[in-house]
Formats: C-alpha cells, sequence, structure tokens
C-alpha cells in the first residue's frame, strides 16, 4: 500500500516550506540514530522521513511528487510502486550534510555536522564548543549602575580569568551573554559563549518591580497637613518633591525617569514613593490641649459617618 510522502511528515499537502521543515526537525530529533542506538524501528522511521523531505523540501521535486504522485521516480521512489516500506533501504543519503541542506538542520539540533550514511555525527567534523553558565551575585547599586569586574572559569582545558561587562539595568535572574567564551570548539569548530545569571542583593529602602522602583517615605504630621518639600533617596542621589497640603498616610507620588536603566536602552523606569505620616508623641498636657482645641476646629465626623 502506498504511503502518501506529507502524511510521513505529518502535515497537509498545502503546508508551506516553514511547516514542512518544523515537522521534519521535530520527528528528526525523535527518530535519529544517535538518539535511538540500534533501534531498528527508528533507523527505518528516520529513513523515510529524511526521504520524504529531501523530496517536499525541494521545490522542483515537490511540484513533480503533487503532479505525479505514486508515479514519481526520484532516488528510492519507483514508478507505480509509491513507498511499499522497504523502498528506503536504498535510499541515497550521502547528500544531507551538504550546505544548505539537511547539515544545516542537523547542525542546529545536535551542535554539529552529521554522517548520516553511518547513521552518527562525524567525529572529524568541526563543532561548536559547550556554552558556559557562570552565576555572580551583585549589590543592589551595581545593578543600577552596571560594572566591570573580572571572573575565574573553569573549562574542561584549564582555568581562565576574564573581564566582563555587567550592563546597567540588570535585574535579578537577568542573563548576560558574553560571546565566545565559552568551551573550546572541536576540530576547529567556534568557542562556546558565556552565560552570566546575575543575583542582585536587597535594598533596605528600594524594591525593585520590572524597572520601576518603590519607597516608602516617613513624613511629619505637619508636612502633611500644611504641605511641603521633602528630600526622598533616589537611584541617582537625594532629590526633593512636593507634598501637597492635606496628604494623606498611604498615598503615592511618581517621581517620572528615577527608575531603573531598562536594558532595551534608551528609557528608564518611574520611581514611586508612598508617604507614611509619623504621629508626634504627645510629652504634656500643654500638647494635648493644642490637639484637643484643633479637633474642634476641624471636625471630622463624617469619618463615622462612613461606617454606619
Amino acid at each position: 500500500m502506498s504511503e502518501d510522502l506529507y502524511s510521513i511528515l505529518g502535515v497537509k499537502k498545502g503546508a508551506s516550506d516553514a511547516d514542512i521543515k518544523q515537522a521534519y526537525r521535530k520527528l528528526a530529533r525523535k527518530h535519529h540514530p544517535d538518539l535511538n542506538p540500534g533501534d531498528k524501528k527508528s533507523e527505518q522511521a528516520f529513513k523515510k522521513i529524511s526521504a520524504a523531505y529531501a523530496v517536499l523540501s525541494d521545490p522542483e521535486k515537490r511540484r513533480k511528487y503533487d503532479t505525479l504522485g505514486p508515479r514519481f521516480a526520484e532516488g528510492g521512489f519507483s514508478p507505480g510502486g509509491g513507498f511499499d516500506g522497504t523502498i528506503f533501504d536504498n535510499f541515497d543519503f550521502s547528500h544531507l550534510g551538504r550546505e544548505g541542506g539537511f547539515g544545516d538542520i542537523f547542525e542546529e539540533l545536535f551542535g554539529g555536522r552529521a554522517s548520516y550514511g553511518r547513521g552518527r555525527r562525524d567525529p572529524d567534523a568541526p563543532r561548536r564548543g559547550n556554552d558556559l553558565q557562570y552565576t555572580m551575585s551583585i549589590t543592589f547599586e551595581d545593578s543600577i549602575r552596571g560594572l566591570s569586574t573580572q571572573v575565574s572559569l573553569n573549562h574542561e582545558t584549564g582555568s581562565e580569568k576574564i573581564r566582563v561587562r555587567i550592563p546597567a539595568g540588570v535585574s535579578d535572574g537577568s542573563k548576560v551573554r558574553v560571546s565566545r567564551k565559552g568551551e573550546p570548539g572541536i576540530n576547529g569548530g567556534p568557542p562556546g559563549d558565556l552565560f552570566i545569571i546575575t543575583r542582585v542583593a536587597g535594598h533596605r529602602f528600594f524594591e525593585r518591580r520590572g524597572d520601576n522602583i518603590y519607597c516608602e517615605l516617613p513624613i511629619t504630621l505637619e508636612e502633611a497637613l500644611l504641605g511641603a518639600r521633602v528630600a526622598v533617596p533616589t537611584v541617582d542621589g537625594t532629590t526633593t518633591f512636593k507634598v501637597p497640603p492635606g496628604t494623606q498616610s498611604g498615598q503615592k507620588f511618581k517621581l517620572s525617569g528615577k527608575g531603573a536603566p531598562s536594558l532595551r536602552g534608551g528609557v528608564r523606569g518611574h520611581q514611586y514613593v508612598k508617604v507614611r505620616v509619623v504621629l508626634p508623641t504627645l510629652r504634656d498636657e500643654r500638647s494635648k490641649e493644642i490637639i484637643r482645641e484643633f479637633s474642634r476646629l476641624n471636625p471630622q465626623g463624617e469619618l463615622r459617618e462612613e461606617l454606619t
């Protein structure tokens, strides 16, 4: 019984080139001989999907196949024979490692070239070195300003000290890529990359959420009632902003552009200041009398009305 090439890859006849390539990549990884050593069924399936992809990835061959169907003759496809399950045994896989063809896909999947007539990677082919990961603990201030520092790396071939630059604006868990500082390549292949994972310490005053920074600022009763210009720390140093008269405890204010630098560049987050009114301690009877007089002059009976 003949077997449809599109069905082998699990796509419809009108599938795009990208869909066909994606389906082949998924099946090739599943059935590749390197990942299924000694499994004859996977080896046979790998030959079948590779043969199907060899036709459907070539515009001219695909056009002929769409026109002729089972009568299409190419490599292991015999006129009128369709797919009988054995024709793949004689399919020529010698071209699969060429540039621009299967080789590019397998390099993406496995990190190196392969010789698929033998069902395994060519041990002499150039291969990219492995990536390295390094966890770096930094202060909150360093995450805002960035820093240049030296790190010691342990390679399979020995140790190395390199200087790296951590950009301004990294947060806890950011991944900084340092190109070509991973493990050396194999057989003349390029080295891998180094990825630095940042662990940012907390801060006693600031809390970062995304590119915005939050803080709580204590203010006096006088400042809250009468209004004032108050000083507040920012990541750039101390600045001032105006607290309007009648400010309530818990009210928030925005300082535009005073947040963390964005790794996307060109923009900064904001700083949000939540004020907390700190009540004074009444130390004598005169102070208490002043408060009583203040309450008589400024009744707040509506506070109780809201609860009834």
